[in-house]
């Protein structure tokens, strides 16, 4: 049976790459999922689509992550939630939300690519911070494991809830409707040591617009 295959709301269902695509980079985290030990293991992890591949990275002190970067098998998942869906009984009632679960084998990226990773994933949460900063270190880049998770075809599922809620087959007094949710982002604070005239950057600006 393909990967790809949803049986529970299979109307819910898209198999649009461009629709996944744009669920992967409107969100900024996802849940990277695996077993370890006979364990199950989930962790949530800033992420970056690249092309057709998803761009993970954290500490090369930590056990499961070297796990997961010697073949253990894999799934990272990422939703965002639209709205609640107000219907006539809370047994009807749900929610609009975007979900989509890749499953595959996380690969190293070693060496200038994985450099040039990390610098992509730092611009992709706060566009153009690489230039106004220093460059990475070596120990810093030595600490840091990079990961990319191929978008492969049978290998993930997308399911998309929108519309109206259902209409109920006798007439209710009660309202119903959808109540939209939207994600955003307050004014900056400056941290204290930074002195009050420093100007905010380019990338926390770009972050901001971006919203």
């Amino acid at each position: 049976m393909s990967l790809d295959a949803i049986h529970r709301l299979p109307e819910k269902a898209s198999q649009e790459r461009q629709a996944l695509d744009s669920l992967l980079d409107e969100a900024l985290y996802g849940t990277l999922c695996t077993v370890v030990d006979g364990q199950p293991w989930v962790v949530p992890m800033l992420y970056a689509r690249d092309g057709d591949r998803i761009l993970l990275h954290g500490s090369t002190g930590a056990g499961a992550l070297r796990q997961v970067a010697a073949g253990a098998p894999s799934a990272f998942s990422v939703t965002l939630v639209d709205g609640l869906v107000v219907a006539y009984s809370t047994f009807e009632s749900s929610a609009h939300y975007r979900s989509a679960v890749l499953r595959g084998v996380l690969v190293p990226v070693p060496g200038e690519d994985g450099r040039a990773a990390l610098d992509l994933m730092s611009d992709r949460w706060l566009p153009g911070r690489v230039a106004e900063v220093a460059p990475m270190t070596k120990k810093e880049r030595a600490a840091s494991l990079v990961l990319a998770l191929p978008i492969t075809p049978g290998q993930w599922t997308l399911k998309i809830s929108a519309g109206e809620p259902d209409r109920p087959d006798v007439e209710t007094p009660v309202w119903q409707g959808v109540i939209p949710m939207q994600q955003g982002y307050g004014e900056p604070v400056r941290a204290p040591w930074v002195p009050a005239e420093t100007p905010i950057p380019p990338s926390v600006r770009n972050r901001m617009a971006a919203d």
